[in-house]
């Protein structure tokens, strides 16, 4: 099997459902090496508290959970709740009526446990990656769109920075002092520029050192 880079898994947060402790406690610790945030839980209860109050790019989840069904928690998840997020089902079974039903949930790995830890990273790079691909292109895009409504090259130079710095709700978390300080670039420069983006509504000033930068009024320019 290929090597895969498993760095990229480092901007990722994972729910991970699991009712054995001792299989949950073991496997958390190691995932928490690879990835951004680890939230593992015993119960589908507990699964759902987590997606209604976090963002998550992936569910591993076992099948036969102590008193529930982990493919009934998913159904709910995806189809009452209406979150669609790629899920990894773990089993320690190989029964084919379950697996059909995995098929049916459009589930894109099932892996047959004791769990290979590496086939575990491996399935969460596979799934993740073409994530991280699909971003890099978006950010791209909004990098040459940017670009177009501003003119010298010090602006160009601060699209740039303000497009790489951007946080998972696209916040940028940077004051002008910040900014000149990381850029070397003037502050009037960086003023100028940041008027022109809020003129624009590219960003919304949050508040003193926060902004919001706005990918569907960029689209419209």
């Amino acid at each position: 099997m290929d090597r895969r880079d498993l760095d990229v898994l480092n901007g990722f947060n994972i729910l991970y459902i699991e009712d054995e402790a001792d299989l949950l406690r073991h496997t958390k610790a190691v995932l928490e090496d690879f990835a951004k945030n680890i939230f593992a839980v015993r119960t589908c209860e507990e699964a759902i508290d987590v997606l209604q109050n976090n963002h998550i790019d992936v569910i591993i989840s076992d099948i036969l959970l102590e008193n529930e069904n982990g493919i009934e928690c998913l159904r709910h998840i995806k189809d009452e709740l209406g979150i669609q997020i790629p899920t990894i089902l773990t089993t320690a079974h190989t029964d084919t009526e379950l697996l059909l039903d995995a098929i049916k949930l459009k589930v894109e790995n099932y892996l047959v446990k004791p769990i290979s830890i590496k086939e575990l990273l491996n399935s969460l790079h596979d799934i993740l990656r073409p994530m991280i691909q699909e971003k890099e292109i978006k950010r791209t895009q909004n990098i040459i769109k940017t670009i177009s409504v501003v003119i010298d090259g010090k602006q160009v130079e601060l699209v740039h920075f303000i497009i790489r710095n951007l946080d998972d709700e696209n916040i940028l978390n940077y004051s002008y002092n910040d900014i000149m300080e990381q850029t070397g670039i003037s502050k009037p420069t960086i003023i100028k520029l940041f008027k022109q983006l809020l003129n624009k509504g590219i960003l919304t000033k949050i508040q003193n050192g926060k902004y919001m930068f706005d990918e569907i009024r960029l689209e419209s320019i």
